[in-house]
């Protein structure tokens, strides 16, 4: 242990500890912003400096150790006017235009000039211009960035795919695609994890509301939206909501109000895709202990895309199920289409989503019947443009026949919840009878890489796996590649916890959220009446009036995807 004092508070801490962690165990704030725990302490912005008795200089806190014996004042004249001095100095090269910014209100870097009374800066503001294709979902605004090298070390460090670097030298240093690359010209998932922790807004999201209200505006259109779990975990966070008020039901009234035809639940896509998935695992499961390879999840299109670029040897071992958003749209211009006794051409499809990457995926041919995609972050946005109170909206069920849920389908939004959706409803395929439906919760939970295994009965054992975060899926399947380890079954997500932190949720940089979000989708499913995705009455009425079965010729050729063609078609632009 090590003996310091900070503010007079006299405290011991392990050696090896920062300064910064040794004031934050004690309740002692410090400011920073570059700062990203065990994957940014860099002190390139100096905002976290503090003064230390006895040396001339202030020292970052984040870098520094602390020694035995050592004074620190954090809030001292010194380290007060060394901060906003760098903070000045930050804003002199930053498109300070907040009003008009995506990020007004949610800025770390605003919140800084305001805790520090800055109202104006007293040097020449310069800041880096440069061009970007503006139909991406991804954009970058190199105006606002402060080259905190967040958005590098989460790629580098956290996905593994390094689409970020420093680039030029000099007064030129920027931050940009690696090797000054065009965005479309490297191996980027569009997992959106450098907008998530980019304290400015520097890195956002395309913005489609306007194309939405246009549709809305439309009354040539029958507009239908549906709304991914996880986005009820988050969307209350960006509109000043309890976990009480931003329920889902509230969410289906507000998106009425908007102006919505009809408001569905993604929920049941979900639940469609566990029919079709399950049904495709069992399908494969010969082949798959046979050759010792699993058949991997194919609904977070982050992960596909990163699949499909670092790996195209392992593309044949992804299930061909599209994902919920894919199976809901094509239902939506077919079965329910013939429903309401319309063209599909008259319907306008708009996804609410917690990921950046459905943007990308609503493009791909097999996902043309999806119009439009708005992130969490633009629902919220939507809702506060259009002056509509969500408090003061009744809550309502969502429409029927794609309205209804299960709790399987829920917790799809949570690392290990397709997995366990899956298993439920696999066992009953093997069984013709239910299991318990925590019979295999040891897939829940946040650590990045879990694995178990589950006896059937009837002869069948399956050995899972279940990782999120790119970096974790390379490690798996190098481990694969190795042959030192063989599954039946794996689940990947993209983001860290999966879709309750996709890049398109409301901004929670330090991760504190996501127990919490998880926590609301593990809430919902024990309380679901019905918790296995077989048992949705409005799935079963879907095979019986249309599909007549999993895997039928009608169900394949809406509901499942050709990978392999994909690929192909995509090397030939």
């Amino acid at each position: 242990m090590v003996n310091i004092i900070i503010d007079g508070k006299k405290i011991s801490v392990s050696e090896n500890t920062s300064i910064l962690e040794a004031a934050r165990k004690n309740g002692i704030n410090i400011p920073t912003l570059c700062y990203l725990k065990d994957l940014n302490e860099i002190a390139a912005c100096r905002v976290c400096v503090v003064e230390v008795e006895g040396l001339e200089k202030c020292v970052t806190a984040c870098n520094n150790l602390v020694e035995e014996g050592m004074v620190i004042y954090t809030n001292s004249k010194k380290a007060r006017e060394t901060r906003k001095l760098n903070i000045e100095l930050i804003l002199s090269q930053h498109n300070f235009t907040c009003a008009t910014c995506i990020r007004n209100g949610t800025c770390k870097l605003q919140d800084l000039a305001k805790e520090f009374g800055i109202t104006e800066t007293p040097y020449d503001v310069k800041y880096e211009k440069k061009e970007w294709d503006k139909t991406l979902p991804l954009i970058r605004d190199f105006t606002k960035c402060v080259k905190c090298m967040r958005c590098i070390q989460v790629c580098d460090k956290v996905q593994g795919l390094g689409v970020w670097d420093v680039v030029n030298v000099g007064k030129n240093t920027s931050v940009n695609v690696r090797q000054n690359k065009k965005l479309k010209d490297v191996n980027c998932s569009y997992c959106g994890q450098c907008i998530v922790n980019c304290p400015v807004g520097a890195l956002h999201e395309r913005d489609d509301i306007d194309k939405v209200l246009d549709a809305l505006d439309n009354k040539d259109k029958i507009t239908i939206v549906q709304v991914a779990p996880a986005v009820r975990s988050a969307y209350g966070e960006g509109l000043g909501l309890t976990r009480e008020e931003a329920t889902e039901r509230k969410l289906a009234g507000v998106l009425k109000a908007i102006g919505f035809d009809y408001v569905f639940d993604t929920t049941f896509g979900a639940d469609m895709t566990i029919m079709e998935e399950g049904s495709e695992f069992l399908e494969r499961l010969d082949d798959i202990k046979k050759t010792g390879l699993p058949m991997f999840t194919s609904c977070c299109p982050g992960w596909l895309r990163f699949i499909k670029s670092e790996f195209p040897n392992m593309v044949p071992r992804l299930s061909s199920a599209k994902s919920p958003q894919g199976m809901f749209g094509a239902l939506t211009k077919s079965y329910y289409a013939e429903i309401l006794g319309v063209p599909e051409e008259k319907i306008f499809n708009v996804s609410i989503m917690p990921c950046l990457a459905k943007k990308d995926e609503a493009t791909l041919d097999d996902y043309h019947d999806i119009d439009a995609v708005l992130t969490t972050r633009e629902l919220d946005r939507l809702l506060i443009s259009t002056m509509i109170e969500p408090k003061s909206i009744e809550e309502i069920d969502f429409d029927n026949p794609l309205g209804m849920g299960t709790g399987a389908g829920v917790i799809f939004g949570v690392t290990g919840g397709v997995m366990e959706a899956a298993l439920r409803s696999a066992y009953f395929l093997v069984n013709k009878k239910n299991p318990d439906p925590d019979a295999f919760r040891d897939v829940r939970g946040l650590d990045g890489y879990k694995e178990a295994t589950f006896d059937f009965g009837n002869g069948v054992e399956v050995k899972v796996a279940v990782v999120h975060t790119l970096g974790n899926a390379r490690k798996l399947i190098n481990r694969l590649e190795r042959g030192e380890v063989k599954y039946d079954f794996v689940e990947v997500m993209a983001c860290p916890g999966g879709c309750i932190n996709g890049g398109g949720q409301v901004i929670n940089v330090d991760g504190s959220n996501l127990a919490e979000r998880s926590s609301v989708l593990y809430g919902l499913d024990k309380a679901s009446s019905i918790r296995f995705s077989h048992e949705n009455p409005e799935v079963i009425a879907c095979y019986e009036k249309y599909l007549t079965k999993p895997l039928s010729v009608k169900a394949h050729h809406l509901l499942h995807r050709d990978h392999i063609k994909e690929m192909e078609k995509a090397k030939n632009k």
